[in-house]
């Protein structure tokens, strides 16, 4: 029988996640995932993933998402918990991407994911980087979060709706020209003077 302590190592250098390709490339095949999953050692969390799980701490969902889904940009409720503009934790993961996506690849049980299709050439208006929890993610900038959350005003809770708009008027690093910019291409320049303009 094979020892596991190497594979164990190529986990742990990938995140605690690898794919059934990385499996093979380490000589595990069928019967050796079969009883590394019996074993409780291995997990699978997705169609062609798995996560080593024996004697050893989780990865963390933002590292999971991101090994995941590499190509998602965060957004909504999980942006707006990040950038402080809402108290309450999401209990999903909010993920902007292509709209021709496989919707397929986001039926998981855990982490629990939302995503959100974007047609292609929205999908990188406001896009940048920031640390989460240690890790860099791609994640919308608050001007496209109040954006999107100001097309979506009538889908989202009424309370988080209304904390993240004051949190954004009350924000000392917000950023109104580039909010116009980003309401005159997303057609919503109306309603961020109706609802924001008020308060500027």
């Amino acid at each position: 029988m094979k020892t596991d302590s190497k594979l164990k190592e190529i986990f742990a250098l990938n995140g605690g996640i690898l794919k059934t390709a990385d499996l093979h490339k380490a000589n595990y095949y069928y019967n050796d995932i079969k009883r590394l999953m019996e074993q409780g050692t291995i997990e699978k969390i997705r169609y062609g993933y798995y996560l080593w799980v024996s004697d050893e701490e989780y990865p963390s969902e933002i590292q999971m998402i991101q090994k995941l889904f590499p190509d998602v940009i965060l957004c909504m409720n999980t942006a707006l918990f990040h950038y402080g503009y809402i108290d309450r934790v999401p209990t999903e993961w909010h993920l902007s991407v292509d709209k021709d996506s496989t919707k397929s690849r986001f039926r998981i049980e855990y982490p629990a994911v939302k995503p959100y299709y974007i047609a292609l050439n929205y999908l990188k208006v406001g896009l940048t980087n920031d640390l989460m929890d240690g890790v860099r993610v791609r994640i919308y900038n608050k001007e496209r979060l109040i954006c999107d959350c100001l097309k979506r005003h009538t889908r989202m809770d009424r309370e988080l709706f209304n904390k993240a708009l004051q949190a954004y008027i009350r924000d000392p690093g917000k950023d109104i020209a580039r909010l116009m910019k980003y309401a005159k291409i997303f057609r919503l320049e109306k309603t961020v003077r109706n609802m924001i303009g008020v308060w500027l």
